[in-house]
């Protein structure tokens, strides 16, 4: 049975009818695919940019988001990373999503324009990620930032530069992190898994070719493949002891699985706290290509309240 017969109906056309990435033939193109930011901002949530150091010294956007009538002082708060297989994407296109963080944990939630391979390749993405992290709580004040309740976020290449971060700030010894959510992570550059040669359709949301490829540019030109930092493969971590409480969610089409599936299996056996949701007949993003969708409705929603659970205990 081919991958289209086993997706959702409701899901089906949109995967379809999409034209796929080609990072390989038209990387310029298929970041254009993500550049199309909603024109409706929720009245509910003031949105701010400024920009702030990068993990090279110069300087990268951060894009604030925040109740507009704030009751208190202080506020939990979320990093939020977006995806695009660490060679595309940009804030903007997550502007929705971050205000519904806002409305819906009550958190300020801080939202970083990091480099993009292949012109930056590995550190540069997670540097500017770390550094994010470290501005956000510096300036708890100025933001109105609780620095006991802070958690990281991101989807896909922005979930697996969640899983690295988090690992990151572990080893260096802050700052502090409660919580994780690495959605549909981007894991694994072996891509040996069955699930990994699953997604082969040259309109796929995320298919093998593209992982392929973004692997390659992100990492660039690494002579040995078993050196590689857990910072820039997060699968290659040995230790997943001292990791924050995590919540990670994967459609079953997704060629992400099963590195997704061993990485919740290892963090459970770490004794980490992990909440793991799969969707059967859901591809990758799937509820950001189809937002209207029943399972997707049902995927933003528990992700949604898993933030504001752990954020407001």
């Amino acid at each position: 049975m081919t991958i289209i017969n086993r997706i959702l109906p409701e899901l089906r056309q949109a995967y379809s009818e999409f034209p796929g990435f080609r990072l390989e033939e038209d990387l310029t193109w298929s970041r254009s695919l993500l550049s199309n930011p909603p024109s409706k901002k929720s009245e509910h949530v003031l949105t701010t940019n400024c920009m702030i150091p990068r993990g090279d010294g110069n300087e990268m956007l951060v894009r604030i988001y925040e109740p507009a009538k704030r009751k208190q002082d202080k506020l939990p708060a979320m990093l939020w990373i977006h995806g695009g297989g660490f060679v595309m994407g940009h804030p903007d296109m997550d502007d929705v999503l971050c205000e519904r963080f806002v409305e819906t944990a009550n958190c300020v939630v801080v939202s970083i324009d990091y480099r993009l391979a292949p012109e930056h390749p590995y550190p540069a993405a997670i540097e500017d990620c770390y550094a994010g992290l470290v501005w956000m709580t510096n300036e708890n004040q100025s933001l109105g930032i609780d620095v006991k309740r802070v958690a990281i976020a991101g989807a896909s290449g922005g979930g697996g530069l969640t899983a690295a971060l988090a690992l990151m700030a572990r080893d260096k010894g802050g700052p502090s992190i409660i919580f994780q959510m690495p959605l549909y992570p981007m894991l694994d550059n072996r891509n040996v898994t069955p699930s990994s040669y699953e997604v082969i359709d040259d309109h796929a949301t995320w298919s093998r070719t593209n992982n392929l490829t973004a692997w390659r540019l992100y990492l660039g030109e690494e002579k040995d493949i078993n050196a590689l930092s857990p910072y820039a493969v997060p699968a290659r971590a040995k230790n997943l002891t001292g990791l924050p409480p995590t919540y990670i969610c994967i459609g079953q089409l997704d060629l992400f699985l099963d590195e997704t599936i061993d990485y919740v299996t290892r963090l459970a056996q770490a004794g980490i706290d992990v909440e793991f949701h799969l969707y059967p007949g859901s591809y990758h993003c799937f509820d950001v290509f189809v937002p209207e969708a029943k399972v997707s409705q049902q995927a933003i929603q528990n992700y949604l309240d898993a933030m504001a659970r752990a954020l407001n205990f």
